[in-house]
């Protein structure tokens, strides 16, 4: 018995893309007439036959969108979908939402339920592990199978799809600056391991306000949260020691919200001896006290604009050049800084 043939091996054994030998499949006339015929003759030698999820995902529309999102309680995805749903529903579709937890077994495991032929494209913000072990196989996958898909928020480069991003140096860098213009001199940062990329570019931004302004990037400021171990005494660790900072910057507001709990613990006022501004502009920031100073990422927009790019995508050409949107963040100064 032969072995089932694949896109990806026939377009490996040719020496073209995946997207050449689905077109010569279909006999489209973009692709010689010489080459379709050869790439045909060897599917048929080798019993090729397309993904039946896959067709029925193309072919059926089920008018139903797939958003897969790490988690539900982030202020910041929960505006993502909002955006998502109102967009979708003013095009005539329906959403469907799946958690990953942040996990990337679980993440692979919704795709795969999504792609089956239950919605007509995918919108994705990736998982840490995701990103961490980087592992993209099952988008991939999803190319190799002409399902189309947005990446948004936590993105991959190389991964060959429409995105839609926050301008998270540009965003990192603002909120740098203005503590410095307001008189910080030590500017200390909150963020998380380099693999997630969102923080990653805000501390590429944090480290270009600081190169601006004259300062030298001190290492001893720029504090990486390890998600397994306790957040309050990791804070604890950059606010209690006796050169402490005079600013700080976090990547997200949870850990804005913990390093003011920890300077007002220490006995320190907000923002007199330390100012705080946070990224995400959600109830925690609204409401704390004092209120938190944001840079904020416009959830809603980016889930319109991912929704629309998706449907976009679905209703006209599926092979036309993907795109990357960019979203611009927005200083919402209030009483934690100066």
């Amino acid at each position: 018995m032969k072995p089932k043939i694949t896109l990806k091996a026939i377009a490996k054994e040719f020496g073209v893309s995946i997207s050449t030998v689905s077109k010569s499949l279909k006999n489209s006339n973009e692709i010689s007439m010489e080459l379709r015929e050869r790439i045909q003759a060897f599917a048929n030698y080798y019993n090729y036959r397309p993904n039946s999820f896959a067709l029925k995902l193309r072919n059926q529309k089920t008018l139903v969108l797939g958003v897969v999102i790490p988690e539900i309680t982030h202020h910041f995805f929960s505006k993502v979908i909002s955006g998502v749903e109102q967009a979708a529903n003013e095009r005539g579709y329906n959403v469907m939402v799946c958690l990953s937890n942040e996990s990337h077994q679980k993440e692979v495991m919704n795709l795969a339920m999504l792609a089956n032929g239950s919605v007509d494209g995918l919108l994705v913000a990736m998982a840490n592990e995701t990103q961490s072990k980087g592992d993209f196989k099952h988008f991939q996958e999803l190319i190799e199978e002409d399902i189309p898909f947005v990446l948004f928020d936590r993105v991959e480069d190389t991964i060959a799809c429409d995105k839609v991003i926050i301008d998270d140096i540009k965003g990192g860098y603002n909120a740098t600056k203005y503590l410095i213009d307001k008189g910080a001199k030590r500017v200390a940062m909150l963020t998380t391991p380099d693999y997630v990329d969102v923080a990653f570019k805000r501390k590429v931004g944090y480290e270009k306000a600081l190169e601006e302004k004259g300062f030298s990037l001190d290492e001893s400021l720029v504090l990486k949260i390890n998600k397994d171990k306790d957040l309050v005494e990791q804070v604890g660790c950059l606010v209690n020691r006796e050169d402490y900072p005079d600013a700080i910057f976090a990547v997200n507001e949870i850990y804005a919200a913990t390093a003011i709990k920890v300077i007002q613990k220490r006995g320190l006022n907000i923002p007199e001896d330390i100012s705080v501004i946070g990224f995400t502009d959600g109830l925690v920031s609204q409401y704390a006290t004092p209120s938190i100073t944001t840079m904020e990422q416009h959830g809603f927009t980016m889930g319109m604009q991912a929704a629309n790019m998706l449907v976009d995508r679905l209703e006209t050409d599926v092979h036309a050049p993907f795109e990357t949107k960019v979203i611009t963040t927005t200083l919402k100064v209030r009483e934690s800084t100066k």
